[in-house]
């Protein structure tokens, strides 16, 4: 049944809604951003650049790094917005924005997110690395959709040792794509599970002049254990990543930049080089 001009909305142009993108103009390997200032920071490595086009929050640079196509897109902040890049990123590959019906045969891309976090135990030294196996949803997005709920068993452990009346939603885990994540497993680069925040402040338990639901949210995270994994860090987009790709199809890893410890108060003082280093880690290591 071919999608309803109110589901799927196209631009006059013949470009999705939000992204103002058309099929041909994305290319299979995507890195996502969440400033939309750092496009340019990634897309400045790029021996050609074929497309320039934003909206919004969203901008995409499309081009080649040594030989590969790459496009890198700008999200914004938070998993609504990642609700809304992932649909319309699916969509340019996996429907006929013609005939307004899904392909016979669907396309996967290769999503990397490259992102700034804070490391919630003390061992994680400030403008490291960390590569998210598991992205830990406090937000809801997952539960909007039809789907498995993820890893239960992990999920389970997570309520029950973070009181779900401090979270406010069933918390959600989903693991990043093992095969993706290879290309980025290098001594550079830690391992560990990341909790997805609905806020920045409250919800991560900082304070300014409001009080937190719970001052204590911090202690409980950086003391969960669940058959050895800890949780290492706090952002506030990976599990609605993780969660999207899984339910469309699409591999994706989760890199981050550890820019601050919640455990020390530390916050990192060379923050620009940290990010502008992982941006060439991770384009080398996609062509390596």
């Amino acid at each position: 049944m071919p999608i309803a001009n109110s589901e799927l909305i196209i631009n006059t142009d013949g470009s999705i809604y939000h992204l103002n993108l058309k099929p041909h103009q994305l290319a299979n390997t995507i890195i996502t951003v969440g400033d939309p200032e750092r496009v340019k920071e990634v897309s400045k490595y790029f021996d050609v650049i074929e497309l320039k086009v934003g909206k919004r929050e969203f901008h995409t640079h499309t081009g080649s790094y040594k030989n590969k196509r790459i496009s890198v897109v700008s999200t914004g902040i938070g998993t609504d917005n990642i609700d809304i890049v992932f649909n319309e990123l699916d969509a340019l590959v996996n429907v006929d924005f013609k005939t307004r019906e899904v392909h016979h045969q669907l396309k996967s891309l290769d999503i990397i997110r490259l992102g700034t976090s804070g490391a919630v135990q003390s061992d994680i030294s400030v403008d490291s690395f960390l590569l998210s196996q598991r992205g830990i949803g406090f937000d809801s997005l997952m539960h909007w959709y039809e789907s498995d709920g993820g890893d239960l068993a992990f999920a389970k452990a997570v309520s029950k040792q973070i009181p779900r009346s401090k979270l406010h939603a069933s918390p959600y885990v989903v693991a990043c794509d093992p095969e993706l994540a290879k290309k980025f497993q290098t001594l550079e680069m830690k391992n560990g599970n990341t909790v997805t925040s609905v806020g920045f402040y409250g919800p991560q338990s900082r304070k300014i002049r409001l009080d937190p639901a719970d001052n204590h949210l911090l202690t409980h995270i950086a003391d969960f254990n669940y058959e050895g994994h800890k949780i290492t860090n706090i952002e506030m987009e990976t599990a609605g990543i993780y969660a999207m790709a899984a339910l469309l199809g699409h591999r994706a890893v989760s890199l981050n930049a550890i820019l601050a410890n919640r455990a020390t108060g530390e916050f990192s003082i060379q923050s620009v080089e940290t990010v502008e280093k992982l941006i060439k880690f991770t384009l080398d290591a996609l062509v390596a």
